[in-house]
């Protein structure tokens, strides 16, 4: 077994692990940082939609971290961490290295929860790249199946998309196939009102969401899609099976056969966050772990956890965790980097996670968004969807810079459209309405 010390370890690179490392090297941390991730790409998300639509690029999408690491010392290691030692400030990874650290921050994000029978095994997720390439080919698949197929009900059932969860990516995805399946089908000779988009939640969607306030254009983005995304609501899903969804609804049971199932209905703790030795009382309901206002660990300040796996404790009644977006986790990268520059100066006094947020953002089909800005306007339509899309891309350094110059454009100018009132803007004109 190979050793290697490092100062500063960060497990996981999305946003908040990714952020913390570049706002340390944008305040010239003096010490070594080596950054773990289980592949060699970022992913945007938010733009997963973008790109299984064919709208983005895989390259803006999902750049290389070598290539947003390029020029900045950052060692970048890709694989899997194993375990993690808090006592003797260890880690180990599956290649066979242990990692020594100063100080360490954990950034793995959460993974799926499956709570129905057969819905690991059944169901495609939405999480990354690889999920959106083998859903995009196994749509087309289903598609190009259905146009050769002359028993009615087994066309329907191949045509038919099941979306069990009705939260932004569930609601986001339901939208953006209710433009491109049709676009798909008729290029197999396939007639687009065949196709059935059906979303399936407990609830009304968007409940208890960052983005509840955007349901109204939400509900209205549905009815103007092609093909017009079908909502049962109310409703609990029982069972998965390979070409069908059970659910209950109003105390009767119910059976949907679909050729697609996409299973988008919550996340819970990452594996390696439940293995470590931290009590039931230093963790949230879910398993979380939690962190002062600092963003450390209750037990272990050398510890710092962020994004999707930490939860700020907090005695305030009825307090409510930050919800886990892009922005909070950026603005969560520069605490901890804040912190860890602060031990290195030797400074007693460590800023506390004050997140500022400028709004929410969701793409409501092919070529349109909605930006809340400043939860005062909601700006919906093409530049809804150029705001959307350049205030992520905008974020990393990536070599394009006409995104990151479209993104200090849309700073200056479109997030001054600040008011004590709320608006809805809808812009269906090219950008030069604005």
């Amino acid at each position: 077994m190979t050793s290697l010390d490092s100062s500063t370890v960060i497990i996981g690179a999305g946003f908040a692990g990714l952020f913390t490392a570049l706002h340390l090297t944008n305040q010239h941390y003096p010490h070594p940082i080596t950054l773990i991730d289980r592949t060699d790409r970022f992913c945007f998300k938010p733009l997963l939609y973008d790109y299984m639509s064919g709208e983005m690029a895989s390259y803006q999408v999902h750049p290389l971290y070598a290539e947003l690491l390029h020029g900045r010392h950052i060692s970048f290691i890709k694989d899997t961490v194993t375990q993690v030692d808090l006592a003797a400030c260890r880690l180990h990874i599956s290649q066979g290295m242990t990692l020594a650290y100063d100080s360490l921050v954990l950034a793995t994000g959460s993974i799926p929860a499956f709570f129905a029978e057969g819905a690991a095994d059944h169901a495609f997720t939405f999480q990354d790249k690889a999920d959106a390439d083998v859903l995009k080919q196994h749509l087309q698949e289903r598609l190009a199946e259905a146009a050769h197929v002359s028993s009615v009900d087994e066309r329907q059932a191949l045509l038919t998309v099941a979306i069990v969860g009705g939260g932004p990516v569930g609601v986001e995805l339901a939208l953006t196939l209710g433009d491109l399946l049709p676009q798909w089908y008729e290029a197999v000779d396939g007639s687009p009102e065949d196709i059935r988009i059906v979303l399936i939640n407990r609830r009304d969607i968007l409940t208890g969401d960052v983005n509840s306030r955007l349901r109204d254009t939400t509900m209205k983005a549905i009815e103007n899609r092609t093909v017009q995304p079908e909502l049962i609501l109310g409703a609990s899903v029982t069972a998965v099976r390979p070409n069908s969804v059970e659910f209950s609804c109003s105390d009767k049971r119910y059976h949907l056969s679909a050729g697609t199932i996409v299973w988008t209905a919550g996340t819970t703790t990452h594996p390696l966050i439940e293995s470590l030795p931290i009590p039931a009382h230093e963790r949230a309901k879910r398993g979380q772990l939690l962190v002062k206002p600092t963003l450390q660990l209750l037990s272990y300040p050398d510890v710092f956890a962020a994004g999707d796996c930490a939860v700020i404790q907090s005695d305030v009644p009825n307090w409510q965790p930050l919800p886990a977006t892009a922005q909070v986790a950026y603005q969560q990268g520069g605490t901890i980097a804040d912190a860890l520059m602060a031990k290195v100066q030797h400074r007693e006094t460590l800023l506390t996670t004050n997140v500022s947020f400028r709004g929410t953002m969701m793409k409501l089909g092919m070529g349109t968004s909605v930006a809340n800005v400043f939860d005062r306007y909601e700006i919906v339509g093409p530049v809804g969807q150029t705001i959307r899309q350049v205030m992520y891309l905008g974020l990393t350094p990536t070599p394009s810079h006409n995104a990151r110059t479209a993104a200090d454009w849309i700073k200056e100018d479109v997030f001054r459209l600040y008011s004590s009132e709320y608006h809805a803007i809808d812009y269906r004109a090219d950008l030069t309405s604005l």
